[in-house]
């Protein structure tokens, strides 16, 4: 099984050797002090602009030279959340192993990324459910990424293994939507617990996909 790879979130800047507030900062200095805030029991939707520019250390004005307000910066979040998670998935299907199962592959991978850097993927997980409307909206558009990508897949694979698949831009909204929700559960369990939540996902996930198969298969006949 690959290693799980942190979602590394973007790294600071060292900060210049006079005393005193930095003088230039970027985009992506004030992700990073955003995230180094965040824990796994605290929402970005509790971050005040004024903390974020404390732990930057910057003025409070020049935020707004990166970002428009506190919800733009979270939506930023979410976003480099969804690309960091999607190309990790993806890559873990590339390194896939004959006679290795894609579904139980792709959620160990998912799942061990709770415990890898739980900063950017509890983001994802959390402000879908807790979050203000642009920050839900903001998850629905990495899930909708996520389904997409998912689908190609499903048929990529429904047509090298000869099994038609029915409808599967819906399986796709359906596995996502399952895992999402599951794995929003799974972060507050001990990580002990976390193998049962793997093993009901997988049994889910292969539920829905037989299920697929056959409703193809009978409108096949």
């Amino acid at each position: 099984m690959p290693q799980p790879t942190p979602l590394r979130p973007p790294q600071p800047r060292a900060a210049p050797g006079q005393p005193g507030r930095k003088p230039q900062i970027s985009r992506e200095d004030l992700i990073a002090a955003a995230l180094r805030l965040l824990g796994p029991h605290r929402s970005v939707s509790t971050l005040s602009l004024r903390e974020v520019a404390r732990e930057a250390d910057i003025a409070p004005n020049s935020f707004y030279r990166h970002f428009r307000d506190m919800d733009a910066l979270a939506i930023a979040l979410i976003e480099l959340g969804g690309r960091s998670l999607r190309t990790i998935i993806r890559e873990a299907r590339l390194r896939l192993r004959p006679g290795r199962s894609v579904i139980r592959t792709s959620i160990q991978t998912f799942m061990e990324q709770l415990d890898a850097d739980e900063r950017l993927l509890h983001i994802l997980l959390r402000e879908g459910n807790v979050g203000s409307d642009a920050y839900k909206a903001a998850v629905e558009r990495e899930l909708r990424t996520f389904e997409e990508e998912l689908c190609a897949d499903l048929v990529r694979l429904s047509e090298a293994g000869g099994r038609p698949i029915h409808a599967p831009a819906l399986v796709a909204t359906a596995m996502t939507r399952l895992v999402f929700a599951m794995a929003a559960t799974a972060i507050d369990l001990p990580r002990e617990r976390r193998g049962e939540v793997v093993e009901q996902m997988v049994q889910m996930l292969r539920m829905i996909m037989e299920g697929a198969h056959v409703l193809a298969e009978r409108e096949e006949r």
